[in-house]
């Protein structure tokens, strides 16, 4: 894909009494030249554009990923966009696999948008949600994305003991009581396990999660939803 990114920020007009560092900072990534200069102009007319070179910066608010259809290259361009930069995404595409609805979630995909009514004000307040840690998915495909979650949980993770946040019952237990501030000892003696077993647990959790240590471990639990 065609990249170039540019740091968008309000205009003064827009923008007054808001510090520079407060205005919404946007990426734009394009399948093609003509598509990159039409979101850019669009953008351009409600923020100052800063064409910044072919490299995703990593301070990004939001990046504007617009392939022509959403199919495995696409899919997998977003994904190294992704890997460049921590930012939420707003999407715009002519076509959608909804195969890679899922894949593109992970990609932290929040808002979609056709391109045939990807106007500058739907653009602009889709972006402006995504800055606000929000998003919006057509109804369409957030009962298709829930059905697949739904299909993961059941087909994938339940035959394994796992969950959506890839823990068992047993490991949520044990996070659960490491958040309490509860000890090695202190769990076992609550959950009848023997201290060798907790830390073997613990540190199955650990390795197989990428977490660094039990505070770590403790924040991917709340971030799971499960404590």
């Amino acid at each position: 894909m065609t990249s170039q990114t540019g740091l968008a920020r309000r205009p003064a007009d827009r923008a007054a009494g808001k510090a520079s560092e407060e205005r919404t900072r946007v990426a734009v990534c394009a399948s093609d030249p003509i598509t990159l200069n039409g979101l850019t102009q669009s953008l351009m007319a409600r923020l100052e554009v800063f064409v910044a070179g072919d490299e995703h910066p990593d301070d990004v608010d939001v990046l504007v990923f617009a392939p022509e259809r959403v199919d495995a290259a696409a899919t997998a361009a977003l994904r190294r966009a992704a890997a460049r930069s921590s930012a939420p995404v707003v999407l715009v595409a002519s076509e959608l696999d909804r195969s890679h609805l899922l894949s593109l979630v992970e990609c932290r995909v929040v808002a979609v948008l056709h391109r045939g009514a990807a106007t500058e004000e739907r653009l602009v307040r889709a972006i402006d949600l995504a800055a606000g840690g929000g998003g919006a998915l057509p109804p369409n495909l957030l009962g298709e994305l829930l059905r697949q979650v739904k299909d993961l949980q059941q087909e994938v993770l339940a035959p394994l003991g796992l969950n959506s946040a890839s823990m068992t019952p047993r490991e949520i237990d044990v996070v659960r009581l490491l958040a309490d501030g509860l000890d090695t000892e202190e769990i076992g003696n609550r959950l009848c396990y023997s201290q060798r077993t907790v830390k073997n647990i613990i540190q199955a959790m650990t390795s197989r999660l990428n977490v660094r240590n039990r505070p770590h471990l403790v924040a991917y639990g709340l971030r799971a939803g499960v404590i």
